[in-house]
């Protein structure tokens, strides 16, 4: 029997919402290159997502600190996931707005679900539960996102500017951002050296 191919081509109507995009080799705003984006809403108005695997040169006690969550000698009594956390470039959409993906074990009134599994919370009380170990089980922060007018997400992907695939929260929470790219990728069975072959699909 045929394998499946994890790879989704998208058809009218469809959402991507709760889908990775992967940026193809050929991706030619150097912005995406070789940037995954975990899209939290898409329809026939347009798209965003947040890039998961670009970095800040701010971590998330900066952010904590410039916000007046807390004293910079303070952090020492912060739990270690939030000391360590990476402060995600989300994209380069309102840069200094910030944005957490969590997991859906914690709500509050301003947070969106995504799916059952991934919520979008925008607003301090997700920092201050995070800073506080009272926050979600899994978290990660972006500034700026990255955001499509209508039909325009579409014509990238015919353009092979994108790949998208079904979001694995595991790997959308993961830590290991360096190397996320080839992991999503190894994930759906594509092989970078034939991305090529893939001409049109998403």
């Amino acid at each position: 029997m045929e394998r499946k191919s994890a790879v989704i081509e998208p058809q009218e109507g469809m959402t991507l919402k709760d889908h990775f995009l992967i940026a193809m080799p050929g991706m030619r705003d150097e912005r995406f290159a070789r940037s995954v984006i975990y899209l939290c809403a898409h329809n026939s108005e347009g798209a965003m997502g947040l890039i998961i695997n670009q970095t800040q040169q701010l971590d998330f006690v900066d952010i904590l600190v410039e916000l007046g969550i807390l004293e910079r000698s303070q952090s020492i009594r912060l739990p270690a996931r939030a000391r360590n956390m990476a402060v995600r470039n989300g994209g380069p959409v309102d840069r200094s707005r910030g944005f957490v993906l969590h997991s859906g074990d914690y709500m509050v009134d301003s947070s969106l679900p995504v799916s059952e599994q991934v919520c979008l919370t925008a607003t301090m009380d997700i920092l201050r539960a995070i800073s506080t170990g009272d926050g979600p089980r899994q978290a990660l922060m972006a500034l700026g996102y990255s955001g499509w007018g209508a039909g325009q997400l579409e014509a990238e992907i015919v353009e092979n500017g994108w790949l998208a695939c079904q979001a694995n929260p595991d790997l959308l929470f993961d830590g290991e951002i360096d190397t996320i790219y080839d992991r999503i990728l190894a994930s759906i069975g594509v092989d970078l050296a034939h991305l090529s072959s893939f001409t049109g699909r998403a």
